[in-house]
């Protein structure tokens, strides 16, 4: 008897809980605020790194302050957030800890979202989580900066989206193939409609032991190397490429690729008969217009790109109707470390972007706020100083509706 008293009291308990848990959660998108954003970032003070949600509307009483935090431990270090394909679930990779994971989360009645679970997912070895791109068969692919931990050494993780297990790594040592290699890979693109992947060679993770200067294209059907390609004027001219852009859809077949060092942009073409790109030239010397450390390409709703450029922190904005010619149609100011975007609309309808305003903390390109610019205007509507005001710093920066921009990679 007392068995059974003692079994309904647990199904009670039971049934309390799933209640409480539904309640959490709300279905109707239209309830959902629409200016939230999720934060990578990195603690100051020796706490957790996480994510955090916060306002970004410059309109809204709430801007800048963060709802909710989610902690994934110390030295951990978020780097980039991303949604799956159908924007159904969230992920970070990260430099440090487990190097990428799955994040689970819910909305609340309040409106916002909560991340209440962050799973890592099994990267077979492979280090220093960088770049993600979903693809339409159902896979994900990841840039390992680290490799293996070699000196000279770099991955790419093929990953089965419906369940997160590793399919594939591919890798390539510079020293056994020195024309077909994958050395400190940052940034990816995939063009899925000719079975083609491109990856960047930027910098080991130490950021001392070695620099690269080139860009890798992968067969995607038999995860083979095409070729390598150089983004520099010389083999010895390290210009760290940390970013590249196959452009797909209704844009002209080009590859775009950005370099940290020298602050420039390369173009290079695409064969279509040979299924290869050309040599890469450049079409953007940032020296020239007193700019450096290009970072990160987007292509927002209104379907210009986005360039940002750590020093002296701005974003150069280009009409890609006119390629192979990069025209230029304004620049919109930032802060020092200008590095990852978000597009959305104010209250009032503004067309603005989020700038996260920070590069692994490193000197003068570690602002440690966001900046939200009009986008059409290029006034500067509202800074948050995570740096000052939380003691935390930016890493990376994602809608909380679904991907807060066009195209990225």
């Amino acid at each position: 008897m007392l068995n059974f008293k003692l079994l309904i009291r647990v199904l009670f308990f039971c049934c309390c809980l799933h209640l409480l848990h539904a309640c959490k959660k709300i279905e109707d998108p239209a309830t959902k605020q629409k200016t939230l954003f999720f934060i990578d970032y990195r603690h100051l003070a020796g706490g957790s790194d996480g994510i955090a949600v916060m306002e970004l509307d410059p309109e809204s009483p709430d801007f800048g302050k963060i709802l909710h935090r989610t902690e994934l431990g110390k030295g951990v270090l978020p780097h980039h957030l991303y949604f799956n394909r159908d924007e159904k679930k969230l992920y970070t990779t990260a430099l440090g800890g487990s190097y990428l994971y799955e994040l689970k989360m819910e909305w609340n009645h309040e409106g916002y979202p909560v991340i209440y679970e962050a799973n890592p997912v099994n990267t077979g070895g492979n280090t220093v989580g960088e770049d993600i791109f979903f693809t339409r068969n159902g896979q994900y692919w990841v840039t390992f900066m680290g490799g293996k931990g070699g000196v000279r050494d770099g991955s790419v993780g093929v990953f089965d989206a419906h369940n997160n297990q590793l399919i594939k790594t591919i890798s390539s040592s510079i020293d056994e193939h020195p024309d077909k290699f994958i050395m400190y890979p940052h940034g990816i693109s995939i063009f899925e409609d000719k079975n083609l992947a491109m990856v960047t060679s930027t910098i080991h993770p130490d950021l001392t032991s070695g620099i690269g200067n080139t860009c890798t294209l992968i067969d995607m059907n038999t995860y083979n190397i095409i070729k390598t390609y150089r983004v520099a004027d010389s083999a010895t001219d390290l210009s760290s490429p940390v970013e590249v852009l196959l452009l797909r859809n209704e844009y002209p077949r080009y590859a775009l690729a950005n370099t940290m060092i020298g602050g420039d942009i390369w173009m290079a073409a695409f064969n279509d008969e040979a299924r290869q790109y050309s040599e890469f030239k450049r079409v953007l010397k940032g020296a020239n217009q007193g700019l450096g450390w290009a970072l990160e390409f987007y292509i927002a709703d209104d379907k210009l790109l986005y360039v940002s450029f750590g020093q002296p922190g701005k974003i150069l904005v280009f009409d890609l109707n006119y390629l192979p010619e990069l025209r230029q149609v304004r620049t919109l100011p930032a802060d020092k470390g200008a590095h990852h975007m978000a597009f959305f609309k104010t209250r009032s309808g503004r067309s603005v972007v989020a700038v996260q305003n920070n590069l692994l903390n490193l000197p003068n390109l570690n602002a440690g706020t966001i900046d939200v610019v009009d986008i059409n205007t290029g006034e500067k509507l509202g800074t948050v100083d995570m740096r000052n005001k939380y003691q935390l710093l930016p890493e990376s920066i994602e809608g909380t509706l679904g991907k807060a921009h066009y195209m990225h990679h």
